[in-house]
C-alpha cells in the first residue's frame, strides 16, 4: 500500500509487531477500517512509525507483550519524536491466526489451492497481519469491557 491513499480524520491505532530482524506495522481506524499494513526491517521501524504518525492521526500504539516487547517499548519511548501511548496486548497464537487471515485476505491461487489449509505457507512474512490482529484484539477487549460495564 502506498502512503498517498485516503487519510482518515478519525483517530487511528497503530499496530506494531516487533521482532529482531523485521517488524509488522498496521494502521486501523476505530471503525476497524484497515488503512495501511507493511513489514519493515527492524532498524527502520522507528522511522516508519514516525512517517505513519505524520500521515495518520495516531492516538495509540498497540504491540504484543511477548519476546522483545520490554526492550521495544523502552526504545519507542526514548526515540520517537512524538511519544505515543503504548498498550501491550496478549499476542499468543497470533502468528497461527495471522496465517489463516493471510489466506482470507489473499485467497490461494493455482496449485496452492490444492494444498490442505494447514500446509499452506504464506509466500511472504506476515508480521503486518499480526499487527492487524493485535489492534483487533485490543478493540475486542474495549468492546467487551464496554458491554460488561452496562
Amino acid at each position: 500500500m502506498n502512503l498517498n491513499e485516503f487519510s482518515p480524520t478519525q483517530p487511528v491505532i497503530l499496530g506494531f509487531d516487533p521482532g529482531k530482524d523485521k517488524c509488522g506495522l498496521a494502521v486501523m481506524g476505530l471503525d476497524r477500517q484497515l488503512h495501511y499494513h507493511q513489514v519493515v526491517l527492524a532498524q527502520e521501524a522507528i522511522a516508519n512509525i514516525e512517517t505513519l504518525q505524520k500521515r495518520y492521526p495516531v492516538s495509540l500504539l498497540v504491540m504484543g507483550n511477548q519476546t522483545t516487547a520490554k526492550q521495544w517499548k523502552q526504545k519507542l519511548q526514548q526515540e520517537l519524536l512524538q511519544p505515543l501511548n503504548i498498550m501491550l496486548v496478549d499476542e499468543r497464537y497470533s502468528t497461527l491466526e495471522a496465517r489463516d487471515r493471510y489466506w482470507q485476505m489473499y485467497p490461494p491461487q493455482g496449485i496452492t489451492k490444492l494444498l490442505p489449509k494447514g500446509m499452506r505457507q504464506p509466500p511472504r512474512p506476515i508480521d503486518d497481519i499480526v499487527a492487524v490482529l493485535l489492534i483487533e484484539r485490543y478493540l475486542n477487549r474495549l468492546t467487551e469491557s464496554a458491554v460488561n460495564s452496562q
